[in-house]
C-alpha cells in the first residue's frame, strides 16, 4: 500500500496517510538488525551526518523509550523508540523536525533462507492543512532512501564477512 488519503470520519487510531516500503537484502536478519536497531549506526550507512542517542532505553542502549537523534545538513529529526523486538522489529515514533502529527515507523525484517525481507511502514496526521501529498511524498522518498541504503550496507557487510 502506498497511501491512505484523508477520511473525515476516520475510526480510532487510523492516519489520514501512510505508506510501506519493502527491500530484500541478500544478507540474515543477524545482519541487518543492528545497522536499524543501533542508532549510532544509521551514519554507516544513511545520508545522515549524525545519528545517535539523546536518552537510553530499556533494554539499553536502544530499546524502548531511547530517544534517538538523527542529523543531516543542520536540519534533523528526534525519534522515541515505541516498539523493541531484536532481531525482528523497530517501531518508533517523531517527537521533533517534521511538520506532522502521529508519525508512527515500524521496521518489520522477516528472514527468508539466508535473506532478509525488510518492511518499513510509516503512518502519520497532517500538523498543516494542505500539506498532506507534500509530506506523504518527501516521507516516502526518504525511508525509500534509508531502505536501499540499509540493504546495499548489510549486502556489502556479508559479501566481506569470512565464508563459516
Amino acid at each position: 500500500m502506498r497511501s491512505r488519503p484523508s477520511s473525515k470520519d476516520k475510526p480510532g487510531d487510523v492516519a489520514d496517510w501512510a505508506f510501506e516500503v519493502r527491500a530484500t537484502s541478500q544478507a540474515p536478519v543477524e545482519v541487518v538488525w543492528p545497522l536499524i536497531g543501533e542508532a549510532a549506526r544509521w551514519r554507516e550507512w544513511s545520508f545522515l551526518t549524525r545519528s545517535g542517542l539523546d536518552r537510553e532505553g530499556e533494554p539499553a542502549p536502544d530499546g524502548v523509550g531511547a530517544i534517538r537523534r538523527f542529523t543531516t545538513l543542520g536540519m534533523g529529526s528526534r525519534e522515541e523508540v515505541v516498539a523493541w523486538e531484536p532481531p525482528h522489529h523497530l517501531g518508533y515514533v517523531i517527537l521533533t523536525g517534521f511538520p506532522v502529527r502521529n508519525y508512527r515507523g515500524d521496521v518489520v525484517l522477516a528472514a527468508d533462507g539466508d535473506r532478509t525481507t525488510l518492511t518499513w511502514s510509516s503512518s502519520f496526521d497532517t500538523k498543516i492543512p494542505g500539506t498532506g501529498r507534500l509530506m506523504h511524498e518527501v516521507l516516502f522518498f526518504i525511508i525509500r532512501r534509508f531502505a536501499v541504503g540499509v540493504v546495499r550496507a548489510a549486502d556489502t557487510a556479508r559479501s566481506r564477512a569470512p565464508d563459516d
